[in-house]
């Protein structure tokens, strides 16, 4: 296979072919990308006629994507799917299968250094100086949101956005209480929203009501992504693989650090007065202990 797409979903070659594609090829490709990955999972006929293309169209696309075949090109979705879709246990069964003779340590540093390297060669400059753009827009207000396990991750961007920028607000993490929270987003107001694999499906419809009110949506998902990929305005596509139970939250940490400095950066004088302010704030509650 080309362009290193091991490392890549069907999506990802998709969309990095998709220029040299002919007409009735991106017409399929459009076709697959509107509802991926299931609009792939029929027969080849099915998806010949779900694109209003032939069946010869269908065959030679994907092997122009570099696949030996539709089954080939199946195969591959399949897996994503399967990916998606694992729970804790049979993450940990199929990693405990394969787990070579080291030290967890070692195994663990390996997995998140290739899962740095992955993400960095993937990750789109342009959307994160966007994402940084509409963040640190202080006519925007910005809210966060994250799931059942992301949420420390939502709660650590909070903490430090609110000391950055003002009207930065956390959502509760009992989604009955978001619609309070989207009666107050204004058109052009931006949502952070973290969503990882076993997605969640009131995030989902949480953020389709959001971008329906004109809302800007930053995404941290997966290598696979979210199904909200396709309502936010900036995506963070982060490999999340480790050799355990658990998906790995560190290099989405390292992003969200990233972004934390580069929003601070872009209004620093204001950022300055608000961190000297609050510096007098916490000395005057004697929240901690002074050296000596």
């Amino acid at each position: 296979m080309t362009l290193n797409q091991t490392s890549m979903t069907v999506s990802d070659v998709i969309n990095a072919h998709f220029d040299t594609l002919t007409r009735a090829e991106k017409q399929l490709a459009t076709s697959l990308l509107d509802n991926y990955p299931v609009s792939g999972l029929g027969s080849i006929t099915t998806v010949a006629e779900n694109a209003r293309v032939s069946t010869p169209t269908v065959a030679r696309m994907v092997q122009k994507l570099g696949y030996r075949g539709f089954p080939d090109f199946q195969s591959h979705l399949h897996q994503e799917l399967e990916a998606t879709l694992s729970n804790p246990i049979s993450k940990h069964d199929r990693w405990a299968a394969n787990a070579p003779g080291t030290h967890i340590l070692n195994r663990f540093a390996d997995a998140i250094m290739g899962n740095l390297r992955q993400t960095l060669s993937q990750l789109d400059l342009a959307d994160f100086d966007g994402a940084t753009a509409l963040i640190a827009n202080r006519k925007r207000s910005v809210y966060i949101v994250g799931g059942r396990i992301t949420k420390a991750l939502a709660d650590y961007l909070f903490t430090h956005l609110q000391v950055v920028r003002p009207n930065v607000t956390q959502l509760s993490p009992i989604p009955s209480a978001w619609p309070q929270y989207v009666l107050n987003m204004k058109a052009g107001d931006v949502v952070v929203i973290f969503d990882i694999r076993r997605y969640e499906h009131e995030m989902e419809t949480f953020a389709r009501i959001a971008r329906e009110r004109g809302v800007e949506i930053v995404l941290f998902t997966d290598q696979w992504a979210s199904p909200i990929a396709k309502l936010a305005a900036h995506v963070f596509r982060i490999h999340i693989e480790a050799p355990s139970a658990w998906d790995s939250s560190v290099v989405t940490l390292f992003v969200v650090e990233a972004l934390i400095e580069a929003v601070q950066s872009a209004n620093w004088s204001e950022t300055k007065e608000r961190m000297r302010t609050l510096e007098e704030l916490v000395a005057a509650s004697r929240l901690f202990r002074k050296p000596g």
